[in-house]
Order: C-alpha cells, then structure tokens, then sequence
C-alpha cells in the first residue's frame, strides 16, 4: 500500500495542482514583502493582511527549485516554514511537493509506549557517510539488537555542515547535508518495515544564534522582556507564534510519520497563557491523530508531573514520559564516585537514591537539592506508572556536555557498567541507551559546532569558560585543553567505531542483546496496565538494594543488587522477604555474576551482582 500524508500548514509554501503554490510569511514588522523566485529577480510582490500575514498564490516557482523573500530593505530571507533548503539556512529555500513520497508503510499503526526501548543516535556521527541513508544501512543491526524506537537528536536546518542539532534556524527543514526531506521519509519508512519506532527530538525553547531571520520581520516573536540561556525569549502567546510550533509538531508527526516528539529543555518554554503552549500542543496532537500510537516526551531538570498525568484507563492525557536525569545522576556517581557539579546532589547514599528513583520515579521529588543552594526540587512522582520515566546511563548530554566528551565504558569498571546496564535494562521504566553504548563504544562524543569568525570564537571560549566552575577547571590552562568546538577533528572523533561492534565490543554487545531478549519476552507483556505507586523499595542498605514492582498482569519484578566494590552482607529482613518470593513459584530471571543468586541464600552479596526475579500473578505477595 502507497500514500502521501502532506500537511497543509498556516506557514510556509504549499503546492496546489496545476504547478500553482501558496506562499505565506508572517512580517508584521514589514509594510512591504515580495516572492524571488529562484536566484535571480524574479520579484513578485505580496499581499498583506491587517494582522502582519502576506501572501501571494503564483505558479512563478516550479517544484524543487528555490525561492526566498526580500523585505523592504532589500534583504533576502529564506522561509521559516521552508520544507527544504537548496543549500545553507542563509540562502533560498527549496519549494517541495510532500506528495512526491509514496509511503510503503502507509498502513504502520506504531507500537504501544510499554514495549519501546530508545536508541538515541546523532545523525552525522552515527555512521561514517552522517546521513539517513547511512542510519537505513544500520537498521538491521538495531532490530537485531532489541532497541525498537530509534530517536534522532534534531534535524532540522543548522548554520554549517556539523552541528548536535539544538541551534537549529529553520525548523522544518531535514538539513540538507543529511539528506533532505526525501532522505528522512526514506529512512522512516525503512524502520517502519522492522518493526521500529522512529521518535524525533524537537527544540521549540530558542532559535540558533545564525540563520534565523525571524528578528527582522517578526520582532512580535520574540518577549523583549524576558531571556533565556539562548537568547530573546519567544512569546508563545501570540496566535502565528503558537500555531508556528504546533503545526510543526503536526507536520513532524503527519508528513514525515514519526512515532513520537522528544521536547527540548521544556523549562525553558515559559507561557501563562492558560492552555499553555504545550498543553495546548499535546492536547491538539492527542484529538488530531487517533489512528496510531504517539508519543510525546520531554526533558526538563525541575521534574515536575503536572503534564504526564494518565486517564482512568492508564493512558496518556498529553505527555507520554519524561526523561530521568535523576536516574542518571545517581548511577553515574555510583560508578564513578564523581561530585563534582549537580552531582553533589547524590553524595549521600546514592543507593537508596537509586532504589527510590527506581521504585518511584524521581530522586528529588520536592526535597531541598544543595546543588540549587538548598532550593526545593520536584514533585512527588510515585503516582506514575513506571513506564512514565525513560531512563538511560548515558545520552548526548550526559556526555557531550563533560569537556572532554569521555563516556561511561571509560570512566567506570566494566563490572559496574554491566550491572548498571543491567538494572536499567531490565527495570519496568523505559530504557534508553545511547548509540555504541550496546558494545561500551570508547570514542567521545563531544560539543561540536560549524561556526566562523566572531561567533566562532565566542562559541569557543564560551564551552571552556562553562567550565570554570568547575573543580578541575579552575585553571585557565587547563581550560584551553578542551577541544574547540568549531574543529573539524572535534567532529570527526566522535563519529562511531563500528569496528568495535564485532572486535572489543562483542562480549558486551552479547550481554545487551540477551538482556533485551529478556526484556522483550518476560516485561514487555507484562508491562502493559502497570500503574502508580507499583514500586516499593525493601531495606536498602549502604550500596544495597532491593526494589520491587506490581507489574500490569499482577506479577512482581524485583531487582537485587550490590553496587559497590565490596561484598554486602545482606540484612535478614531482606533475605526472610527474596527468599519467600522465590519459595512463592517465583523464578530468577537474570543472575550477575553467574551463581550470583546464590547469595540469597548466604546472605553475601559478591561486588557489582545483580539478581532479577519474577513472581507469579497467582502467587504474587
């Protein structure tokens, strides 16, 4: 079966039939507007409404060519809501027939949120080619592995040839250098005929600091009274602002058919209005797409709930998940013993912390955090199904933001790595792992940019000075080691050794696919209805743990491990209650280190063992 699913949006150009196409640019700060077609002058003028809209319907520009608009000073912009670029964000864009794609999977219904496991991935580093069809020609090495969403950092149009994504100018445009609108659709396409989820990260918080024209046509965008980290704030109350955002993620999730939006730094997509921003957005995705699964998650440090609140029937009312930075917070400092920066938060009795995250969801749940000088942090979250948190041990964050890009397989032992991967794997909160994770990939994923001139400098000096408060960068010089941002070589060292994959890496790529495969087979249909307050958390002690779910069928998963150097002598209260599990019909799903178990009986945990059980509905206590 084949179709095309274009979206009609308010913004940007749309092709009629007969070669004839609506072009419209909001520019409330203009009197004048006109179309260019092409690169030269073809200059047509446009009409403009009372409320800043101009408009022009002309058969001036054919498909696949490119036009632009000029203001009244001369300045040639390229569209905001363009589909595609012809080359960079600074010149014409690209007039593209979205029914020129016709989908294979045209009848993919998706996959319901309780079986995903996320595979984040950065689309230039990925592979050696950096582009879609280079993330196609790996697709078959992701279903074998067990991962079924694949999560791509942003695509949309950056200033430059290599980027992470988050500076993007033109927000609905798939960078040309990955391969454009045709590439991606291919590429979704492609996963959705393995059976993958295809989830897409979206940044509507801040435009970036080159390409983005909207300044000098819309100044009513943007809040002059308020900022962010990233510049002028937008103002999400004004109707063409809010519809700009909305409809993107209407188009991401029609036209392009992804499975799901990851929204960036929402913390920093300020609105009083009432419905908000991103209330209104979910709850307009929620009523337009009834046909298939979506998903919408977010990123924001405040963990707050209000949004990813359920139904009477379990399921999502806006936001599907949250990603759980306080999960990776405490396992990094379990791992590595680092204090440094936020993670001065999980200094005291970081396995309790992780016991609670595990059992309810967040660390901070309204307690007063000393890395936000005593500041309370969260809310309670325990009223969340488990599948309401995706938890990971790495992302691009969690890496690309140290100085020196260093991943977890190089700061930790690989005996704590493996038994964390193992609780993350195998825990009823939705995983993620982060691409070449599955094989402890060593190369560092670092901060890169394609900036030049005074920019370039700033962004340079502005990543080392990030780091001056930081212990180990007080000194200057030490500072000038971290690596420039704008290099070529910074870029070209993060991209993945696949060769690892089947060299170094096998042993454990080997444990992340049998854990997957247990995954898969023993959680994922029990999964399913697990609601909030399922977790508890039995007698931590030191490094300890032992947590326990009511799972959706009325099982119960526990997780026992020892995360410390040490051997733990485990309290007898927590023996009398895994013993009596296991007496109940209860099974051990998983053991690490082989006879690890065995410790259940003794009463002597071995370092880094971890110990996976399941009982029963009928003999669940």
């Amino acid at each position: 079966m084949t179709r095309s699913f274009a979206f009609e949006r308010r913004w940007g150009a749309e092709i009629f039939d007969g070669g004839r196409a609506r072009f419209r640019l909001w520019a409330p700060g203009q009197e004048a507007v006109w179309l260019v077609s092409g690169e030269a002058d073809g200059r047509l003028a446009m009409s403009r409404s009372e409320d800043g809209w101009f408009e022009l319907v002309t058969d001036a520009v054919a498909a696949d060519s490119g036009y632009s608009f000029e203001l009244s000073s001369g300045m040639r912009v390229p569209d905001p809501a363009a589909r595609a670029q012809m080359r960079d964000v600074h010149g014409p864009s690209r007039l593209v027939n979205p029914n020129g794609y016709q989908w294979r999977t045209a009848d993919w219904r998706g996959r319901p949120w309780h079986e995903a496991v996320v595979y984040e991935l950065h689309t230039g580093t990925f592979t050696d080619s950096g582009t879609f069809a280079g993330i196609e020609s790996k697709l078959d090495d992701l279903a074998e592995l067990g991962v079924t969403a694949v999560e791509l950092m942003p695509v949309a149009q950056f200033s430059g040839e290599r980027g992470w994504g988050y500076d993007g100018a033109l927000l609905y445009a798939p960078h040309t250098a990955y391969g454009g609108p045709e590439g991606l659709k291919n590429l979704i396409d492609s996963a959705h005929e393995r059976g993958l989820m295809v989830l897409l990260d979206v940044v509507y918080n801040h435009f970036g600091p080159d390409g983005n024209y909207l300044h000098l046509y819309a100044p009513q965008f943007f809040n002059p009274e308020r900022r962010t980290p990233w510049g002028a704030a937008i103002d999400y109350a004004n109707p063409a602002v809010r519809s700009f955002f909305i409809e993107n993620a209407l188009y991401w999730l029609e036209e392009y058919r992804f499975d799901g939006l990851r929204l960036d730094a929402i913390d920093q997509v300020k609105d009083t209005s009432s419905p908000s921003i991103l209330e209104e957005l979910a709850d307009t995705v929620r009523k337009r797409i009834d046909d298939r699964h979506i998903h919408l998650t977010t990123e924001d440090g405040r963990n707050i709930t209000a949004l990813h609140q359920r139904d009477e029937d379990g399921r999502p009312k806006r936001y599907t998940a949250e990603w759980n930075d306080d999960f990776h917070h405490v396992a990094h400092v379990l791992a590595t013993g680092e204090m440094d920066g936020y993670y001065l938060d999980y200094q005291n009795d970081p396995g309790a912390q992780l016991a609670r995250a595990l059992a309810t969801g967040y660390v901070y749940q309204g307690e007063p955090s000393p890395f936000l000088d005593g500041a309370p942090r969260g809310a309670p979250s325990a009223g969340l199904p488990p599948p309401a948190f995706v938890d990971f041990l790495q992302n691009h964050d969690q890496i690309g933001n140290r100085a020196f890009g260093e991943r977890l397989s190089v700061l930790a032992k690989s005996e704590a790595v493996e038994a964390l991967t193992a609780i993350l794997l195998l825990s009823p909160h939705i995983p993620l792992l982060f691409m070449g994770e599955e094989w402890g990939e060593t190369r560092p994923f670092l901060f890169f940019t394609d900036f030049h001139g005074d920019l370039g400098n700033a962004v340079r000096e502005g990543r080392r000075n990030e780091f001056s408060k930081w212990q180990s960068f007080q000194d200057a010089h030490k500072r000038e080691e971290i690596p420039d941002p704008n290099a070529a070589a910074t870029f070209a060292s993060s991209k993945l050794d696949w060769d690892a994959a089947s060299g170094a890496g096998q042993e454990r790529l080997s444990l992340v696919k049998r854990l997957l495969d247990l995954r898969r087979r023993e959680l994922m249909p029990r999964l399913a209805g697990a609601g909030g307050y399922s977790g508890i958390v039995e007698a931590p002690d030191g490094r300890g743990i032992h947590v326990a779910w009511r799972l959706g069928d009325g099982s119960t998963l526990s997780v026992t491990a020892n995360l410390a150097d040490d051997e733990w002598p485990m309290p007898d209260s927590l023996r009398q209650v895994s013993q009596k599990s296991l007496g109940q019909n209860g099974r051990i799903l998983f053991e690490m280190p082989d006879a690890a178990a065995a410790g259940l009986q003794t009463g002597r945990f071995l370092a880094w063992s971890v110990i996976v059980t399941i009982v029963e509905p009928k003999a669940a206590i």
